[in-house]
């Protein structure tokens, strides 16, 4: 006889941000984030519709209690963080979900990070203005 899973965990990267996502079958779409809603989390909308759209590509919008620890960076990354964490622990409530989160691009880790400043230069790139005379 197998034990029920009590939660599924993913964990998930964005910039420095770093969230771990536990989804809990059997919910009523309640979605904590550090202790607090998501809808106190996230001041901007943009952000919120983000984190929540793995969840819509596999209509289980409510079918989980979510909660989510993360550090790390802003508020968009953060929210890049949270999304690819769900991603994650969809697959393991349902590996069928593969192919659709995979299409929508939520289980690819986007690797783009902050470039270093470099000497001799004012940032990353941005060099001083050049005089012929």
């Amino acid at each position: 006889m197998a034990a029920e899973v009590q939660f599924y965990q993913g964990v998930g990267r964005r910039k420095t941000s770093t969230a771990q996502v536990r989804l809990y079958p059997g919910g009523q779409g309640r979605f904590m984030v550090n202790g607090k809603t998501a809808e106190e989390f996230f001041s901007r909308q943009v952000d919120f519709e983000s984190v929540m759209a793995p969840l819509r590509i596999v209509e289980m919008d409510n079918a989980f209690d979510i909660s989510v620890l993360v550090s790390g960076g802003g508020v968009s990354g953060q929210a890049g963080a949270i999304r690819h964490g769900i991603a994650r622990a969809l697959l393991g409530a349902d590996e069928e979900w593969r192919v659709k989160l995979r299409q929508g691009g939520f289980l690819t880790r986007d690797p783009r990070e902050k470039e270093r400043k470099k000497p001799g230069l004012k940032r990353a790139r941005k060099a001083p203005q050049y005089t012929k005379r």
